[in-house]
């Protein structure tokens, strides 16, 4: 593959490419549905293909094929060719280029310690049996849902700049819900892990069953709860509900892409400018993410990105000023900045690479004596969230609504009732300012995300989130209808 990645490289530049590369991607995928009590789904797929993109004259083409013989690889980079010419036909102010980057050679693969593909299918099914059984001999639930997806990606990269890359990751997803109903009312509450980069030891350290119940007692709970309260509160998040906050408010605004006015699609812009970085005022001196693409479960952890650039840690917000965003080699020469951060990826092997959200992390507390309940305890009058659930946010990143998955009622300092149907009401910018304590790092856990949506067509991404408990001041909640 790699004979034939450096052969697809070398035809593009003979024909006139200033840069060009060919990224093979060589994915199997594994899903097992179990719903009620019942086997749904087995789905096992592979596939093999690869795209070769080239930048001639300032623009790019690209191309793409599941035909491996060098007379197709070769027609395949004249296609790449053919369309970046054909895209010269429509001017833009300034050329695109490729920033620098040292050439790489390396063969690598992620953490996997019991190959998930070598699992029966009827262990697994057994296993999620066991769970939606579990959840079912709850009185009041009437459905439960349960998923085991595994994902293995290899990627071969070469690149006009010398780099020849052999890369090999794996993805482990597992998605448990119930639903109850009592009454006229129905509520969900679903399983929070999220997903990792691992084996199926991943799921053997969960006990799935072990957890089922719990998540189905706290559904009916939800269908008993009070309503969501409406006015001005504190607010206590859970890490697994921060992972989609910071996505939406911190991940997504920082991309390059958006920032530059590129990216419109999936609520697409952003209100940071490329000179807010190192003076754009985030968020309270509390409030500080960090990039890491080097976390060994991380599910952004890739080693290299598919611009070839190897994969490294970095401040985004510091004492909650803005000094870096999300950057790929495309992108930062329209700011003056000589190195990419590593954000380019595509989701297959007949897709365009872009701009994507890497692990986002927020970092914990300085002090290990702040807790989840010391939080609360702070609390006269809020509502303390747990895990994803509902958002909406505006075409520049900036005003946005945030549900959870469980919700309890703080009231002088301690946890007085469930409640249902919560939304809360911010500016990211103010959301951010009004933190006001962050729990320590014994309290600080990571989320793996597999669906993040973005572009035309549709891409999909995993990266992974990581934060403590964390407390918000004065923050408008309720108003929504769910």
């Amino acid at each position: 593959m790699q004979d034939i990645a450096v052969f697809a490289v070398d035809s593009a530049t003979a024909l006139g490419a200033e840069y060009a590369d060919m990224r093979i991607v060589c994915e199997r995928q594994n899903r097992v549905v179990v719903e009620r009590r019942s086997l749904k789904l087995i789905d096992e797929t592979e596939s093999q293909g690869y795209g070769i993109r080239v930048l001639r004259d300032g623009f790019w083409g690209f191309a793409s094929s599941t035909d491996f013989s060098r007379d197709a690889v070769a027609a395949t980079a004249h296609l790449a060719i053919q369309t970046a010419v054909a895209s010269s036909a429509v001017p833009k102010a300034l050329p695109s280029r490729m920033a620098v980057a040292p050439a790489s050679v390396a063969t690598l693969s992620g953490p996997c310690m019991e190959d998930p593909f070598a699992v029966s299918h009827s262990e697994k099914a057994d296993l999620l049996l066991a769970a939606t059984d579990a959840m079912l001999n709850v009185a009041n639930v009437v459905t439960a849902f349960g998923v085991l997806q595994f994902i293995r990606r290899r990627r071969v990269i070469a690149n006009s700049d010398g780099s020849c890359l052999d890369l090999t990751t794996t993805f482990a997803n597992p998605i448990l819900a119930a639903t109850a109903v009592v009454g006229d009312e129905s509520q969900s509450r679903q399983y929070q892990g999220g997903a990792s980069q691992a084996g199926y030891e991943f799921i053997r350290g969960l006990d799935l069953p072990g957890q089922s119940r719990g998540l189905a007692e706290e559904a009916v709970l939800k269908c008993h709860a009070a309503e969501c309260p409406q006015g001005v509160m504190d607010l206590v998040l859970d890490p697994m509900h921060l992972a989609l906050t910071m996505h939406e408010s911190v991940g997504h605004p920082t991309e390059l892409d958006r920032i530059l006015g590129w990216e419109a699609n999936m609520a697409g812009r952003s209100f940071v400018r490329t000179e807010d970085v190192g003076s754009l005022g985030y968020g309270s001196d509390l409030v500080n993410f960090t990039v890491d693409n080097t976390m060994p479960d991380g599910l952004g952890s890739w080693f290299y990105d598919d611009d070839g650039v190897e994969l490294h840690r970095y401040p985004l917000i510091r004492r909650g000023i803005l000094v870096g965003l999300n950057t790929t080699r495309e992108t930062v020469p329209f700011i003056g900045v000589k190195r990419s951060n590593g954000g380019c990826r595509a989701d297959g092997f007949d897709r365009m690479p872009i701009n994507r959200i890497p692990n986002l992390v927020m970092d914990p507390g300085a002090d290990d004596a702040v807790t989840r309940d010391s939080l609360i305890a702070g609390v006269s009058r809020g509502i303390y969230i747990q895990g994803m659930g509902s958002f909406s946010i505006d075409q520049m990143r900036n005003n946005f609504q945030f549900g959870g998955d469980f919700f309890w009622r703080i009231e002088n300092g301690e946890l007085v009732e469930p409640l249902k149907k919560v939304t809360y009401q911010a500016q990211t910018r103010d959301f951010w300012s009004s933190c006001d304590a962050v729990a320590g790092a014994p309290d600080w856990c990571r989320h793996g995300v597999m669906t993040c949506g973005k572009g035309e067509p549709m891409q999909l991404m995993c990266m992974t989130h990581g934060a403590s408990h964390t407390r918000f001041r004065n923050i408008s909640v309720g108003g929504a209808k769910l």
